[in-house]
């Protein structure tokens, strides 16, 4: 079923199908927006384990990592509108960050996983992390597990912590309900960061991986980013976890509405016709901040401001100028400005692929081939 396909991307539904036909999905979505125009809007299978709730238009996923796109979008608003800059410290904003010698690094550092603080070392109850005030004084606290601005590794949680508390520190409100008020509600975006109770009926149920993701030679940064028993969130349920704000991780969305976030940053930073942000805060918070072999991730990555950009692993299309950003068992977000192109895969059972998902990059693959 779809809402929107055309002849043209035909071999985009035969490459997505297939995928379902070999039982590599449960449910599923792609959406394509091009020029501001959704161009491809397609989903099947089921929303529920049980196969007896349809994925549909209306079905939520969460997306985990492929929140961090819009927490970049909202850090870059604030840039956009002169109240924060990307070089200034994040101790000019947030005093308490400036302990364990901090005091010099830069938001850009921060949004380019640069800071040092890709997990905690202290062990704790997991549900702890429902606890805003208790993490951001952990982590304002916490001395970096490597010397800022030498190297980028991955923070999987404590990314959306340090970026919403700057964010807090500077708007006066936390990223969740800046969301809704300033982009879901005005743009009909079903973009959601902390989930209201009356949403949770449309959640899609996830199938966990079959096998744990490889990591590589395992490090203290990787070992306390992901494998320690408190690297996550937990032991609070599933409803608390819907309901907290974690703009690292829990995320709610539709393919749609990332793919028309993302289209505001393919498109000089315009939105139905209405400035998101201005072209030259778009080309900032996209360009490279540092690129190297990551301390957490075992690839090399090149970071910009909190997006993961295209190049040198080439998961969102043959785009040179491309980035956007990938979460926890296969979905992805992504903005190509040369094609003023954006898309984003969503789905409920989950791979072990910690970044570029072979569905995805099939259905990126298929869609590029149609332009």
């Amino acid at each position: 079923m779809s809402m929107t396909e055309s002849a043209r991307f035909a071999p985009v539904r035969q490459t997505f199908d297939a995928t379902f036909a070999a039982g590599e999905e449960l449910g599923a979505r792609f959406t394509l927006v091009r020029d501001g125009e959704v161009v491809l809007d397609i989903w099947a299978g089921h929303a529920d384990r049980e196969r007896t709730r349809p994925f549909d238009a209306d079905t939520l996923t969460p997306v985990f990592s492929t929140t961090k796109a819009i927490a970049s979008v909202l850090i870059a608003r604030l840039v956009d509108q002169g109240k924060l800059d990307y070089g200034q410290t994040v101790a000019s904003v947030w005093p308490e960050f400036a302990q364990a010698g901090k005091g010099e690094i830069t938001v850009a550092q921060v949004m380019s996983h640069q800071d040092g603080l890709a997990g905690l070392p202290e062990p704790m109850d997991p549900g702890l992390w429902m606890d805003w005030d208790v993490i951001v004084d952990k982590l304002a606290a916490m001395a970096p597990l490597w010397p800022p601005g030498t190297a980028s590794g991955y923070h999987p949680i404590t990314f959306g912590f340090t970026a919403g508390e700057i964010f807090r520190r500077v708007d006066g409100r936390t990223m969740g309900r800046a969301l809704r008020e300033d982009l879901a509600e005005p743009f009909g975006l079903d973009l959601w960061i902390g989930l209201p109770d009356s949403e949770f009926g449309r959640v899609a149920e996830l199938e966990r991986p079959h096998r744990f993701a490889d990591f590589g030679k395992i490090t203290e940064p990787k070992k306390l980013a992901f494998l320690t028993k408190w690297a996550s969130p937990g032991g609070r349920g599933a409803q608390a976890w819907r309901r907290a704000e974690i703009p690292s991780a829990n995320g709610h969305v539709t393919a749609l509405g990332m793919a028309r976030l993302m289209s505001a940053l393919a498109c000089g930073g315009e939105l139905d016709g209405r400035a998101v942000l201005k072209p030259e805060t778009v080309e900032a918070a996209s360009r490279e901040r540092i690129r190297g072999h990551d301390l957490v991730l075992p690839f090399e990555i090149s970071w910009g401001a909190g997006f993961m950009r295209n190049v040198p692993n080439m998961i969102y299309g043959p785009g040179q100028g491309s980035f956007g950003h990938s979460g926890w068992g296969g979905s992805c977000a992504f903005a190509d400005p040369e094609r003023r192109l954006s898309g984003a895969y969503v789905m409920n059972k989950q791979s072990p692929d910690l970044i570029g998902d072979p569905r995805a990059v099939r259905l990126i693959e298929a869609a590029y081939g149609c332009l």
